[in-house]
């Protein structure tokens, strides 16, 4: 085997090895693009993650998350498959980005501050997660139903 083909093949073979498993970033210009834990998308600023419930909830929710982090000052602009929240957070500028993807499933991007702060993003993220699964969560209201 040629020594160009051999280094065709091992070089992407080994890159693909050492990002795999691991947090991994891209910057190209002015953009960055990362994936952490295949959970999060890390792009312009803004942590991504996509949520298995209708935007309705989800909205309702970021709402929500916001009032327990006691944002001042919430700005909603809501449109038919999209919607912005921007909101003040302990001295730091929150912007929650919410976006249709499918009947059941839900684009969230937060970023924290000018430049975007993973740390807290995620952990927003995290208190999303929770109250979307608790929206979620059948209440059980007596004792459940049994067959005849």
């Amino acid at each position: 085997m040629k020594e160009g083909t051999l280094r065709r093949i091992l070089l992407p073979l080994a890159a693909f090895l050492l990002l795999s498993g691991c947090d991994a970033a891209l910057t190209v210009g002015s953009k960055t693009v990362g994936v952490r834990s295949g959970h999060f998308i890390f792009t312009d600023g803004y942590l991504r993650s996509t949520y298995h419930a209708p935007f309705d909830v989800v909205w309702t929710a970021a709402e929500k998350t916001l009032q327990d982090l006691k944002a001042k000052g919430i700005e909603k602009k809501r449109e038919i498959a999209t919607g912005t929240m921007k909101s003040v957070v302990q001295d730091e500028t929150v912007v929650v980005q919410i976006e249709y993807v499918e009947k059941d499933s839900t684009a969230v991007g937060i970023r924290v501050g000018m430049a975007g702060n993973n740390l807290a993003s995620e952990l927003i993220h995290e208190r999303l997660g929770k109250r979307i699964s608790r929206a979620l969560a059948p209440e059980m209201e007596g004792p459940p139903l049994q067959g005849t």
